[in-house]
């Protein structure tokens, strides 16, 4: 069994290894391996935690080549089936010098759209001490809502730990009233929400983060709202009405932000399984999201624990203190 457990898509990316080069004209490609929750799952495993990751592929070579992968990364891959009726989703991806780099999908009708809720109920959720939840593999299809629906509802009925990240991807949902309503409503049954200040701007109509926390913190469930706010770090707030900022850390060279929310969301995870207080889940979520924007992968920059340790000792900081 497995102390997390989290749902998504994997995409394969072919990423641009021509600088700035538009993706009409660049010929040169490295294949690597993203998705917002298998990012999560990757460097939960690689902090030292069991994971398993749900989700179903094509049975085409990028199917294969998710499956080898996820495993290459020990990443429990018993709950990722293969459907021969559909391809495993996909997306190029530009390499920019400055700015967000430009993707287009291919991730309609894709094996993990269409992933059916009756596979939910064959997951053994009897060990599982966290589940990362994400708003994108519901805005897949309505097939994938309904699976990720039915997801938790068996966790809350465990009452098992649930963070969940909006992670809006407008482009996936049919439209924009729908992407609100439902990833807002998902919010309620987590424990942990975990917004940015862009997302409560579409959200709920305000960037200002403590605005942003009352709104998530009336969720049914809901205990504490942690509100992502860029390289200033997070403001946290909980349902006790507690609140504070941990500050983020001074990074001198950006060079991707890809996989940097998903990086904070681990950080976070791993130090609660941990023990650690929620403070100090908090810095290491600042951290490992500062060690990961410094690298051109989507999960390249997360740390092991000598890493993790390496960096703090760097930055002169004590997670305990």
């Amino acid at each position: 069994m497995s102390d997390v457990i989290t749902i998504g898509e994997p995409v394969v990316t072919f990423a641009s290894t021509d600088m700035d080069a538009s993706l009409a004209d660049t010929i040169n490609y490295k294949k690597i391996l993203g998705g917002a929750e298998l990012n999560v799952a990757i460097g939960v495993k690689r902090l030292g935690h069991s994971v398993d990751y749900i989700s179903q592929v094509g049975t085409d070579p990028m199917g294969d080549y998710v499956i080898k992968t996820i495993s290459d990364h020990q990443v429990g891959a018993r709950y990722i089936s293969q459907d021969p009726n559909h391809w495993t989703g996909h997306q190029l991806k530009q390499l920019v010098s400055k700015g967000d780099p430009k993707t287009f999908n291919y991730r309609t009708n894709s094996a993990a759209a269409n992933l059916e809720d009756a596979v939910i109920d064959d997951v053994d959720l009897s060990d599982v001490k966290i589940a990362h939840m994400s708003g994108i593999f519901p805005a897949l299809s309505l097939t994938s809502r309904q699976s990720f629906r039915r997801l938790m509802d068996r966790l809350v009925a465990k009452d098992i730990l649930i963070t969940f990240d909006p992670n809006l991807r407008p482009s996936l949902w049919e439209d924009q009233e729908t992407m609100i309503k439902t990833i807002n409503e998902l919010a309620g049954s987590a424990n942990i929400v975990l917004p940015g200040v862009e997302e409560g701007k579409i959200l709920m109509g305000s960037d200002d983060p403590e605005a942003i926390a009352d709104f998530f913190l009336k969720g049914a469930r809901t205990q504490t709202v942690i509100v992502k706010v860029g390289a200033n770090g997070a403001f946290v707030k909980t349902v006790e009405g507690e609140s504070y900022t941990i500050d983020g850390f001074k990074v001198d060279h950006v060079v991707d932000t890809v996989g940097a929310g998903d990086g904070f969301a681990l950080g976070v995870i791993t130090a609660l399984l941990d023990g650690k207080p929620m403070k100090s889940a908090i810095l290491r979520g600042n951290a490992v999201g500062a060690l990961q924007v410094q690298t051109p992968g989507d999960n390249d920059g997360y740390p092991d624990p000598a890493g993790l340790a390496s960096f703090y000792a760097k930055e002169g900081v004590n997670e305990d203190e």
